[in-house]
This record gives C-alpha cells, structure tokens and sequence, in this order.
C-alpha cells in the first residue's frame, strides 16, 4: 500500500481549503522558479525517467510525448490543453482535483507549458461540471493576483496564461483532437491523424493535449525526482501512484490514491470496504471506465491494476473507473446500458461507429430480453471486431470492447437467456 508520505494529493477529500494559501501549506507552488530555471531539457528528462504514463488512460510515456513539441521556436505559438471533460461513465478522479487541488493543476501547467515552450494552457472543461470549473476560475485569479501566472509567472521571467474553456457535455470531446477542435469554435468531430497535434494542433500550431491527473502530478514528481516516482509502482512500466474511482457494490465507494499495480482485491477490499455482500459475492469488474472490458472474478482473484496487467487478461486499466458488479446484477442489460451510451455520443463521422454502435445497441436490446438466437452472439461479436480499429478515434473501440468482455466471459449467460425466453413464448 501507498505510504501517506508519498501521497500526491494530500486534499483530495477536499477536507481543506482549495485556495491557494491552503495549497501553499500543503507544498504547491514551492520554489517553482527553481524548477524552471533548470531548463526545459531538464524537466523532460525528469518525466522520462519518473515513468509517468498519462493517466487519461491511453498510457503513453508523458516525457516522450513532451519531447515531440519543436525545439526552436518559430512565428507559431505553442499550446498546452487539459483534457477536464471528464466523461467516462464510472469515472470521477479529475474531478475531485479541480473542485480541491486546483493549484497543483496549474502549477503542472506552467511546468509543462515551459517544457514545450507554450505561453498558454487551454484547461477544457466538461461543461456539467459548473462548481469545479468555478473553483478552477478561482484558483486562476489568485494565481494572477499573487505573479503566479501572467507575466514573468512565478519569478520564473516566462510567461504563462491560463485560459479556462467550458465544453458542452459532448463525451467525444474527450478525445484531444475533437477537444481542439470544440475549443476552436467548431463541432466536436475527431480529426485524421497525421498531422497529429505536436505538429499541428489548436490553431494549426503545436499543441500537446494531456489529461489532469497528468499534468497534476508534474510538480510533485520534479520537486521529489522522477526516480521517486519510478519507484513507486510494480514495475519500471507501470510506476508511480494513480487515483481509483471505486464505486458499484461497494461498501464505501470512494476516490483514492494508491501505487500502480496494486492488485484489484486489495484496492477493493482496503479502501472500498469489500464487496457488497462479501467477496464470494462478485459477479464481475469493469476495471477501468465503462470502455474497458469487464472481468469475472476468477479474474479479478488476482489481476493487479496497470497498464500490462490488464492488457494481458483482454482488458485495461484506462481511467481506472473501477465499477463492480455483484452477483444481483443483469450484466448483459449493463451491458445494453453501455451501448445506448456509446451509440447516443458517437460523432457519426465514422461509417463503422455510426452505423455499428446502433446495430450492437439494437441486438443488445434484444438479448436482454432473449429475444433472439444462438448465432446472433457471433453476429454481435462480429459486429464489434468491424468497428474495432476501423475508425478515426477510439470511441468505435469504446463500443466494442464492453460486449467483447460480456460475449467472452459471460456467454453461457447470454445463450441461457435465450433458451428461458423461446421456452416463454413457445
């Protein structure tokens, strides 16, 4: 377990104050300048070797994507944009740190905006979340008031804005080149890749898109060193600390911060207060955000949560929106749940996402209820493997991989449901 020194997020709770002489007790925004002027190479190095893998749940290595924005500057601007349109059902962590850690949020982003040469940071905010945005609005004017940001930001002599966009509830804002594209004005549509965003992105110009959590824990990391956080964690790949959102049948849902590769029962068990009922009671765990494949507990008897873990048993830590299921729960009407979800946000650009999460969402109806054959499993399975990696973003694959976890582990399920309902109408 996490020792209590080696906590990020020491008001996560929000059992202080949010402002900024509160966050300045707690540690933020402590000889910033110092960290800045050791250099922009400096900070990415640090990132590197910290391990830091974004925890918006795609997991790429943070310093190696900071690494891409160009070097020498030129009459473009650079941008740096949070990803705060925090969507994903069963997920809650960034959250919970704009409405009580909102400095560290901003501190990340002088740090890494200087890192990759930005003068500004977009913080793109999901629009339903009103308060949080107001305490991110909050934090800003006291950062401005105090030098923190504007003008020779911190004493650091760069120059930094933080600007705050509101979205409008859109889920497939969350993926970074809709965002760009919803802050620029436009409809909240994926863009192709190449160009990605380093190159070309808010504005046509280089931009780096990273999630709050990540940008976050910048400051802590270069204060206490990135080997500090490497060894924190179950492997050099999978390092560090990262915030749980437990929540389901649970005794105690909550957020919490716990090292990478902690096993899933003992997250559950010491920090949620067990299964509902008990472990012998599980029925299933989604363990990374409704997109993630579920797992049945046999699984989950001993899967750890990071990244290689979770890839290796067909499923992923994503956002680590742990959602558990015990054995009271219909999984295939979850999983129906699910799929209206996924057919209702889909931009419709992609002919495999539009057409496909309505076909899935239309059979899953069905066999909630039963109402249809054996052979209409695989149908549905095939179905998901022609939206899988056939479209520009991840959202078709968001579709796809919840009915795989259900079709793979939980077939017997789905064909019982069947027979009970031709023996019903027979």
């Amino acid at each position: 377990m996490l020792r209590d020194e080696d906590r990020i997020f020491t008001n996560i709770y929000g059992w202080e104050e949010f402002g900024l002489k509160a966050a300045q007790k707690r540690g933020d925004w402590d000889k910033t300048a110092s960290l800045i002027k050791k250099g922009r190479d400096w900070i990415i190095e640090e990132m590197k070797a910290s391990g830091l893998r974004g925890r918006g749940g795609a997991g790429f290595p943070t310093g190696l994507k900071w690494s891409f924005m160009p070097k020498e500057p030129s009459e473009r601007p650079h941008y740096l944009v949070v990803n705060a349109d925090e969507s994903e059902p069963g997920t809650c962590k960034d959250r919970d740190i704009l409405r009580n850690e909102p400095h560290k949020l901003l501190e990340g982003c002088l740090l890494a905006g200087f890192a990759m040469g930005a003068h500004a940071a977009y913080i793109y905010i999901r629009g339903e979340f009103f308060n949080e945005g107001s305490a991110v609005i909050t934090a800003i004017e006291e950062a401005y008031d105090k030098g923190l940001l504007g003008k020779n930001a911190a004493g650091s002599g760069w120059d930094f804005d933080v600007i705050l966009h509101r979205g409008a509830g859109a889920y497939i804002c969350g993926e970074e080149t809709a965002l760009i594209e919803s802050i620029e004005g436009k409809k909240g549509q994926p863009r192709n890749k190449p160009p990605f965003p380093a190159m070309a992105g808010l504005y046509s110009c280089p931009t780096t898109v990273n999630n709050v959590e990540t940008i976050a824990v910048a400051p802590t990391i270069l204060r206490r060193g990135g080997s500090w956080f490497a060894g924190l964690g179950r492997d050099e790949k999978n390092a560090g600390t990262k915030l749980f959102c437990i929540s389901g049948h649970v005794n105690q849902p909550c957020n919490v911060e716990e090292e990478m590769g902690i096993s899933l029962k003992e997250l559950i068990e010491k920090h949620a207060g067990g299964v509902r009922g008990g472990w012998d009671n599980l029925k299933a765990i989604i363990p990374g955000g409704s997109s993630t494949p579920m797992l049945p507990k046999d699984i989950c008897d001993h899967v750890h949560m990071d990244f290689d873990s979770l890839r290796e048993v067909n499923s992923g830590l994503g956002t680590a929106g742990v959602i558990v299921m015990d054995k009271s729960t219909d999984l295939i009407y979850a999983i129906a749940r699910l799929s209206y979800f996924y057919k209702h946000e889909s931009c419709g650009q992609c002919t495999p996402c539009r057409e496909g999460t309505g076909w899935i969402w239309r059979i899953m109806t069905r066999m909630v209820k039963g109402n249809a054959t054996v052979d209409e499993i695989d149908m549905l399975w095939d179905v998901t493997k022609e939206i899988e990696g056939n479209t520009i973003c991840a959202l078709g694959d968001a579709a796809a991989w919840p009915v795989q976890g259900l079709i793979r582990h939980f077939r017997p399920e789905l064909e019982h449901r069947i027979m009970e309902y031709r023996k019903m109408v027979a």
